[in-house]
């Protein structure tokens, strides 16, 4: 018997517009939290600080499992976990998370940042892992949207890594726009050459904003390998953004920073810990980290497979226990060392 997919059901009503515009809430929370923001601790405080706190509060009980127990926090106190994670809809920002399901918010990166300081990691988990959900049985990981909202997505990831989710912040497509031009557009070394939405994107260096950077990220079909090599093109993306954000023309340039967190803020929703106070702390720690030092990879995986109906992705679950231990210890990068992203 073919196994009921809630996700893939919510996506066939008004999948061409609101296809994967998850990303760029990706892009806005990495920038806000781990860039934009640290500005904010260095030279502008005051009004960029004003800036960010137009982005929306949520309740903890709306964010975090209330009613289960948690991983107990690592012995390396001051190591945090940030949950990033898309909407593709305004209205999943309001006073509850309860709208960000499905198609809203189908991807997710878990944001590393060691007690030292020495650097970031940025793991992206593929929304088709095929993972077994607390109260509902095997699904893919991003059914945890449709089945309990952002706690039971915090649950579902916690029980998967072991590892205890310190903040979350949910972002939104609609700021991207703004972004973009306030970035004056982002360059990205393109792995392999493809077409999509009418776009070519040569192998290569290439320059991208608006839709065309929508129709880059949002490629999956021009490739034998689908979801994989569209996780890489959006890491990639992510890592043009980065480089734009700490070159010397923008950290140099007040009114581009302000523009930046301008256009990010009214779409970004974080929980209640990760106020401006917090964020101006942890950038101002983060001051010495050289953009070399900050590295994306992917949960283990072990390509994709079939249940039912569906194609979904077989995690690593060897690989995900060492990944755990990276992350409680402080040695992902050693992790990313033996196993390198598929």
């Amino acid at each position: 018997m073919a196994t009921s997919d809630p996700v893939a059901d919510a996506r066939r009503n008004g999948r061409s517009r609101r296809a994967r515009r998850w990303i760029w809430g990706i892009v806005f929370g990495l920038v806000g939290v781990l860039v934009a923001v640290a500005v904010i601790g260095v030279t502008y405080i005051a009004g960029l600080s004003s800036s960010y706190d137009k982005a929306e509060t949520l309740p903890s009980a709306e964010v975090f499992p209330t009613d289960v127990p948690r991983p107990t926090p690592t012995k390396n106190v001051d190591a945090k976990n940030i949950l990033l994670l898309g909407s593709d809809s305004r209205k999943g920002l309001g006073g509850s998370v309860e709208e960000i399901r499905g198609q809203r918010a189908d991807s997710m990166l878990l944001v590393h940042i060691p007690a030292d300081r020495s650097g970031v990691q940025v793991i992206s988990f593929m929304r088709d892992n095929w993972v077994q959900i607390p109260g509902h049985g095997g699904a893919k990981l991003n059914a945890a949207l449709a089945f309990g909202g952002t706690p039971l997505l915090v649950q579902t990831l916690e029980e998967i890594t072991d590892v205890r989710i310190d903040h979350v912040a949910i972002t939104d497509f609609e700021g991207f726009k703004g972004l973009s031009e306030a970035l004056d557009g982002v360059t990205v070394n393109n792995s392999v050459a493809f077409k999509n939405q009418g776009f070519e994107f040569p192998q290569g260096p290439i320059d991208l904003r608006g839709q065309e950077a929508l129709a880059y990220v949002q490629a999956r079909y021009p490739f034998k390998d689908g979801d994989y090599q569209r996780v890489r093109n959006q890491q990639a993306f992510i890592k043009g953004m980065l480089d734009k954000l700490v070159s010397r023309e923008t950290l140099t340039d007040p009114g581009r920073i302000a523009a930046s967190v301008d256009a990010l803020a009214p779409f970004l929703a974080v929980d209640e810990g990760l106020d401006a106070g917090t964020v101006a702390s942890l950038g101002l720690s983060l001051r010495e980290v050289d953009k070399s030092e900050i590295i994306f990879l992917t949960s283990p995986t072990l390509g994709t497979g079939m249940v039912g109906d569906q194609s979904i992705v077989r995690p690593d679950w060897d690989g995900l226990a060492a990944l755990s231990e990276a992350l409680k210890n402080d040695t992902v990068p050693q992790f990313a060392a033996e196993y390198p992203s598929r």
